[in-house]
């Protein structure tokens, strides 16, 4: 077995340690849902990546789960609506 000729000073062992830390991890916000996501990644609550279902995610749920499920979306749904501003013909509605 190799044995390190001379010991290393702690100023020597703190340089190399210096870089190996957890670092944060960079999540963004799913468009579909608002839940947090890792990027580049499909979002595991509603299937869906860069706009488009990839996974069929109520597919795979219980009854309740999905109805669950199906509620959560439309809230979050009708909060985006909220959020945009009206357009002339729904102006001339109400």
């Amino acid at each position: 077995m190799a044995v390190p000729r001379h010991s290393h000073t702690r100023s020597k062992v703190g340089k190399t340690r210096m870089h190996k830390y957890i670092k944060r991890v960079g999540l963004n916000v799913c468009p579909k849902c608002k839940k947090p996501v890792l990027s580049h990644t499909v979002c595991k609550n509603c299937g869906h990546y860069k706009g488009e279902e990839v996974v069929n995610v109520l597919s795979q749920l219980t009854k309740k789960e999905k109805k669950n499920r199906e509620k959560e979306i439309k809230q979050v749904e009708k909060e985006a609506n909220k959020d945009k501003p009206l357009t002339m013909e729904e102006l001339s509605k109400s």
